[in-house]
């Protein structure tokens, strides 16, 4: 067995109303909370208005900035740090899916750090950050549990994961705030941290332990086929497919991701196409081109499939019609990943402009 080191800093606590019950841990970390939210979702499903009760409870001072996009761009992270700059927060609860999550980590940099620029979050090493909660309202990224977030940089046209590692202190989890997810969310959500436990168990730094987690997880996955294929997303599927996703960020935390994230974020910031959707479309033909089948082999066993024909069919029957990408398209989406070195270097073999670009062309 190869030699490992496995850090997982941030305290979690799951549970229904949990939010609630930490009150008391939620004050402990100052008396001016910033919280940092999209635009509606988190009022939809019940998460702020709990966060706002126990704040008022605790007598907590709290400014909202709920303006956080889906992919969040640079620009956005901008404006919420001057609003946290200007409310002198003590530190920040992100609630939301990735975005918020993410753009509260940038915040919480640039907040610690008076004097940063934004460009300082991809070039200064160790750039630490004031106290985070995160409280996760979909099931896909894990970044509850990561010290990763990805930005949209429009200036070079692609997403960026930006250079800082940022755990949040404490991630509460509560499944009631996935129930009024659309089924296209839960779904593409879902997709993205499966993409997460498969990249992180393939790759060239998965351990012993990332392994055990990620096999966990994507038998957990396994167990939510059914209900995927029926869109019948009951409470106990949803715990399952919050646990799945913190489950994955754990994983990749240790591992990294590899070809289907890297190649996907061409297809989220030229075609539109949904990060974890994204990441579905390109999964059965990244597998087929891994050569460790026994990995390959036990992912099909733990999710009860028979084949990669058989997980190709389960991808395309839940995503449902694939985009279309001219070939054109694909050699400069192809050219962007093969200068990819971070991803390539995750990935266990050596892989060629070629093979990248038949992956899309097998995928789209």
């Amino acid at each position: 067995m190869k030699d490992f080191r496995y850090f997982m800093p941030t305290e979690i606590f799951y549970g229904k109303n949990i939010v609630k019950n930490k009150a008391e841990l939620i004050e402990s970390f100052g008396k001016r909370a910033f919280v940092i939210t999209g635009k509606s979702s988190s009022k939809k499903n019940g998460s702020l208005e709990d966060v706002i009760n126990v704040l008022k409870e605790k007598n907590v001072d709290y400014y909202i900035f709920d303006e956080v996009e889906e992919n969040p761009s640079l620009e956005t992270v901008e404006k919420a740090a001057q609003i946290g700059r200007e409310k002198d927060v003590d530190y920040i609860i992100g609630i939301g899916g990735g975005s918020p999550i993410d753009t509260s980590k940038a915040v919480g940099i640039m907040l610690k750090n008076k004097e940063a620029e934004i460009e300082n979050l991809f070039t200064e090493p160790k750039l630490e950050s004031i106290p985070i909660i995160a409280i996760p309202t979909t099931a896909g990224t894990g970044t509850e549990v990561t010290p990763y977030a990805i930005f949209t940089d429009h200036r070079v046209k692609t997403k960026r994961n930006f250079y800082q590692k940022v755990f949040p202190k404490v991630a509460f989890l509560d499944a009631k705030y996935l129930m009024t997810a659309p089924e296209s969310v839960t779904i593409n959500t879902a997709i993205d941290a499966l993409s997460h436990l498969i990249e992180g168990y393939l790759t060239t730094k998965a351990n012993f332990l990332s392994d055990a987690v990620a096999e966990k997880g994507i038998k957990i996955f396994g167990e939510c086929i059914e209900a995927m294929k029926n869109r019948d997303f009951t409470y106990e599927i949803r715990e399952k497919l919050l646990l799945m996703s913190t489950l994955g960020g754990m994983v990749i935390t240790q591992t990294g991701t590899s070809l289907p994230h890297g190649m996907g974020y061409s297809l989220t910031y030229f075609k539109g196409i949904p990060h974890g959707r994204a990441n579905g479309l390109l999964l059965k033909a990244y597998l087929e081109l891994c050569h460790d089948k026994k990995k390959v082999n036990n992912i099909l066993t733990l999710i009860n499939l028979n084949s990669l024909n058989e997980f190709g069919c389960f991808l395309q029957e839940i995503l449902g019609r694939k985009e279309s990408i001219n070939k054109e398209e694909m050699n400069e989406y192809a050219e962007v990943i093969i200068n990819n070195k971070a991803k390539l270097k995750n990935h266990p073999d050596k892989v060629t402009k070629e093979d990248i670009f038949n992956i899309y062309k097998k995928s789209l």
